[in-house]
């Protein structure tokens, strides 16, 4: 297999740096939404499912950097980005490669966290998949992956633990399905290209071991017009901003 081609980018107000594949899946809009969601605080421990080269989970720590931060990955090679990524931002994480579903049992037993963040897979598989494999899997989901995933968060997190994910709108009725009666107190909000256009993500957030009902925010618009994000979309892009769930 030919040596992967990267780059070193820099996102977050030039604030984190991440060396990622040249080609294929890259950090974008998704990651620095879902990391400005976790409402994580000094001292607590955060897992990031499915890390990739750990642009979420590491968006987390950059926010609050006496957070502490695992980043489980499947891929070897985007796991030793991941390490490299920790080591050049001096943030305070370990990099686990391995299959997320393991987590707690054959993987890290024993592991408990305080807060999950991810920017998982959400594409259904048919139709044409990318050639490269590695973009395949970080874009196209295994039938049974989200469920799977659920029941992992649910073995490490503590109780009253938040599970923080991206996905797509239009499955919301898979995302409800896969919380089941795991976590309660589910939050949604929808995300905008611009305010009259149908939402192209929703962010997901549930505690473990609650019982509150499910909400729905006002949406979140990332665009104003003529390039320029909204002032909300523009602290959370550039200044290290919490998004705030409610």
């Amino acid at each position: 297999m030919p040596e992967m081609t990267t780059t070193k980018d820099l996102i977050l107000g030039d604030r984190l740096i991440l060396n990622q594949p040249a080609r294929g899946h890259r950090a974008g809009s998704d990651a620095v939404l879902v990391a400005a969601a976790v409402p994580i605080k000094p001292g607590e421990v955060l897992a990031d499912f499915g890390a990739g080269v750990g642009s979420a989970g590491l968006a987390v720590l950059m926010r609050v950097p006496d957070a502490q931060g695992v980043l489980i990955e499947i891929d070897p090679d985007l796991a030793e980005l991941a390490a490299i990524n920790i080591a050049e931002n001096g943030l305070n994480a370990r990099v686990v490669t391995g299959d997320v579903a393991s987590l707690g049992k054959d993987l890290e037993a024993g592991l408990t966290v305080d807060h999950i963040v991810s920017n998982p897979p959400y594409n259904a598989p048919g139709g044409r998949a990318p050639a490269d494999e590695k973009t395949a899997r970080a874009r196209i989901a295994p039938e049974g992956m989200l469920e799977d995933w659920m029941r992992a968060a649910m073995r490490i997190l503590s109780p009253g633990g938040t599970i923080t994910f991206i996905h797509r709108p239009e499955a919301q009725a898979e995302i409800l399905a896969a919380l089941g009666n795991r976590f309660g107190g589910v939050v949604l909000r929808f995300v905008h290209g611009s305010a009259d256009v149908p939402a192209i993500r929703v962010i997901v957030q549930a505690r473990k071991a609650r019982r509150a009902p499910l909400r729905v925010l006002p949406p979140l618009i990332l665009n104003a017009g003529e390039g320029a994000f909204t002032p909300e979309a523009e602290a959370l892009h550039r200044d290290l901003a919490a998004l705030d769930m409610g």
